[in-house]
């Protein structure tokens, strides 16, 4: 085929056509910007637009489908030219569904832990040297790109989330993969993450439901009481349903281990939601045929690689982790995990807030008391990331302070004090924990963590 990408140089877009392009596809995009390690990657399978920008003149008849990406507008220029033309025109799901007709389709979704499970079914299933495509939201330790679409696969791995297809079609993406596995681990509203209201969020996943192929599988999490209710609402639909629940486990001399019976699988990761999630890999492994022997026994040298309580370093007994902030609920359960890793330790838990998100008072409340499980509490906002005046951190310091409402907390609103706080705490049983938010991260968090372990 001769396929066309319109905004070429994002994640998943740029991954997309360099799989074509190895497949022997002819592959060619535009973009008005294209940001490493896009750059790169696109220069050195040739794919790189020779320049930035929107060229209808690219858009010829001979093309057979267009790939529309979501930085792109509904205005853009070479995606009028292509309705003009009557090109066909896909997202990137719809295109990989149509590609995947006649594999096996696992999706895995869910508001968090769908790329933890992806990445654990990934390892488990290449461990084994299972074969398989995949399409994955982050760049994981063993694979050297977010896609992989072959003409032979028989099984493709899909994380599936519930935003906006394209920028001219307002499905969700998972709604275009129609499963025959589905995999949700849970289902939170968060009004600062989601762009509809919780009714219409909880919408999306029952709609999700509804895709799965006649006779087809879903599995489930049946400790999260909103997933639960959502199953509930579809119970007509014609499919298998297989809940999951939290493991039996133990912790020992800051290792955690999973009970098979009378045996005990030592893992490198810890944490309720990771544990969860191993609940969750099996039971997807189990529906591709993998035996529970084969799936323990290749599990236990998994390591978090998106930086989910990913080790970051550690040094005279202190540890130093980093994981994202979502949401104060993952705040809670990551420094939950930490604490019941290592009891006998006191933690430091820092967080980097947005300072448009904290202005909003409601976001702000949706924080309280959410760090009372650390032994300390330091909350950075960032002044260098503040463009527009009429915010005034100073304003909001007793509101935060108020609202976490934490015996040992810290305000910092630049860098350098937090060097400083740093350069000054006494690290000896201590563990730090760094809860980086994924859209706004000033944190060098290497260089911070030799700061908190040098001094003891």
């Amino acid at each position: 085929m001769r396929v066309h990408f319109i905004a070429i140089g994002g994640a998943v877009m740029h991954n997309l056509a360099i799989s074509l392009a190895e497949q022997g596809h002819q592959v060619s995009g535009s973009d008005d910007q294209v940001v490493e390690p896009s750059k790169s990657r696109l220069k050195n399978a040739g794919l790189l637009p020779k320049a930035t920008g929107w060229f209808p003149e690219k858009i010829t008849e001979d093309i057979d489908a267009v790939i529309l990406g979501m930085h792109a507008e509904s205005e853009n220029p070479e995606l009028l030219r292509a309705q003009e033309l009557n090109i066909k025109i896909y997202s990137f799901p719809e295109f990989i569904y149509e590609q995947s007709m006649d594999k096996t389709r696992v999706v895995i979704a869910g508001t968090y832990g769908k790329t933890t499970i992806m990445s654990m079914v990934m390892h488990v299933l290449k461990k084994l040297g299972r074969d398989f495509d995949y399409l994955v939201g982050a760049q994981l330790e063993g694979f050297d790109s977010l896609v992989k679409l072959t003409a032979h696969n028989k099984v493709i791995l899909l994380e599936g989330d519930e935003y906006y297809a394209s920028p001219i079609d307002h499905r969700s993406k998972f709604h275009l993969f129609n499963p025959n596995i589905a995999l949700i681990s849970g289902v939170e509203w968060n009004e600062s993450r989601a762009n509809m209201g919780q009714k219409e969020y909880f919408k999306q996943f029952e709609t999700f439901i509804d895709t799965i192929v006649p006779k087809g599988t879903l599995i489930y999490n049946k400790d999260n009481q909103n997933l639960v209710e959502i199953v509930e609402a579809t119970s007509d639909c014609n499919i298998n349903r297989h809940g999951y629940k939290l493991p039996e486990y133990s912790i020992n001399k800051g290792v955690t281990y999973l009970h098979l019976g009378e045996e005990r699988i030592s893992l490198q990761v810890f944490g309720k939601l990771n544990l969860s999630n191993i609940a969750g890999a099996y039971t997807v492994c189990e529906w591709l045929g993998i035996k529970r022997i084969d799936f323990y026994e290749t599990i236990k040298d998994f390591k978090s690689s998106i930086r989910y309580l990913e080790f970051v370093a550690s040094d005279n007994e202190s540890v130093v982790y980093q994981d994202f902030l979502h949401s104060p609920y993952k705040l809670r359960t990551s420094i939950h995990a930490v604490k019941e890793q290592f009891p006998n330790q006191g933690l430091v838990t820092i967080i980097e807030l947005n300072p448009y998100d904290v202005a909003n008072r409601s976001f702000l409340d949706t924080y309280r008391e959410s760090m009372d499980e650390s032994d300390y509490a330091v909350v950075l906002i960032n002044k260098e990331a503040i463009k527009e005046k009429n915010i005034l951190i100073s304003n909001l310091a007793s509101e935060i302070q108020q609202v976490f409402n934490h015996k040992n907390f810290t305000f910092l609103t630049d860098i350098s004090s937090l060097e400083g706080y740093l350069d000054k705490f006494k690290s000896l049983n201590f563990n730090l924990l760094f809860m980086v938010s994924p859209h706004q991260n000033s944190m060098d968090i290497v260089s911070f963590a030799d700061r908190f372990l040098k001094n003891y």
